[in-house]
């Protein structure tokens, strides 16, 4: 248990941490912002995913800002080191997400994001479209595939379950702490949820997305959140605003299922491509593409904006 009586440092090959660290504030709400990149660069936007944080891109954003970007990204509220709020919802993260573009200019910039982030993504680019002068989207591109309609009066029991689960959950975690352990434990414990993942690349996420308190090292992340705790949202509705968007769309999909994944299939995807949108499926890599394969994405996505 000796890495619970300091804040060790985890190197980790490739990672670097940001060039400039600043805060947003978005309602009330204190967002830590990061980037990589010389400030007088072009700028592209990175939203991370749920129950992740901006230093999962440490290995990524790198290689797009080394190639002349300037790349900013956020903690979104509850995750990482930004504030933990009263009450969390979907539309409160994409005005948040809003809050930050606002930050870096009134010009339109490009947006990437992953899982969640690519999901709400979507839904800015359609609202704000002249906020958003071109889109890629990683593996956040939830379809109806794991989720079938059911009947209008079973819809309304599962309604009233669903409260009441969210309620409970509330009154239990009104006080409630994030379970403690050496870095090696939360990074294994991390790793259940994201099997494809290194031990060596959580045992480094660990050190960026947790603090170390005098019994051992916690997750930053709210423990009020839950998994799917988006608010009143349907995973399916971002897919369905992706034929809408006039910008370029870059859109990436791994292939491999997991967990922590959509279930998403190219075949769910291609019905719904923009006019001009561009699809990559990529073998062997599974949800986290920009962290299994780096240069390979960073790659597509510089070609994209090229």
């Amino acid at each position: 248990m000796a890495d619970l009586a300091t804040a060790e440092t985890v190197s980790y090959p490739g990672a670097r941490r940001p060039d400039r660290h600043r805060e947003v504030d978005a309602g009330g709400v204190r967002l830590a912002v990061v980037e990589w990149g010389d400030p007088g660069a072009p700028a592209i936007a990175f939203a991370h995913g749920g129950f992740d944080f901006a230093g999962t891109f440490d290995a990524f954003a790198p290689l797009v800002a080394d190639a002349g970007w300037r790349v900013v990204a956020w903690d979104m509220r509850g995750h990482g080191d930004s504030d933990h709020a009263v009450l969390y919802s979907w539309e409160a993260d994409v005005r948040d997400a809003l809050a930050v573009l606002d930050s870096i200019g009134s010009a339109p910039v490009a947006l990437l994001g992953h899982s969640k982030g690519g999901a709400l993504a979507l839904q800015l680019a359609e609202a704000c479209p002249h906020r958003v002068r071109a889109l890629v989207n990683l593996d956040g591109l939830p379809s109806d595939r794991s989720w079938p309609d059911v009947a209008e009066h079973t819809r309304t029991s599962l309604l009233a379950a669903e409260l009441t689960g969210w309620l409970d959950h509330r009154r239990r975690s009104a006080a409630a702490e994030r379970r403690p352990g050496t870095i090696d434990e939360l990074a294994e414990r991390r790793q259940r949820m994201n099997p494809r993942l290194s031990i060596e690349w959580l045992r480094y996420l660990v050190t960026i997305g947790a603090r170390c308190d005098p019994d051992g090292w916690r997750w930053k992340i709210d423990p009020s959140m839950r998994m799917g705790g988006f608010g009143p949202w349907r995973p399916e509705w971002s897919m369905w605003r992706l034929p809408s968007l006039g910008m370029p769309v870059l859109c990436v999909l791994g292939l491999e299922v997991e967990a922590m994944g959509w279930g998403t299939r190219p075949s769910d995807i291609y019905p719904y491509l923009p006019l001009g949108g561009r699809f990559v499926p990529l073998d062997g890599t599974g949800h986290f593409v920009h962290i299994e394969k780096p240069q390979a994405v960073a790659d597509l996505v510089l070609d994209f904006l090229s």
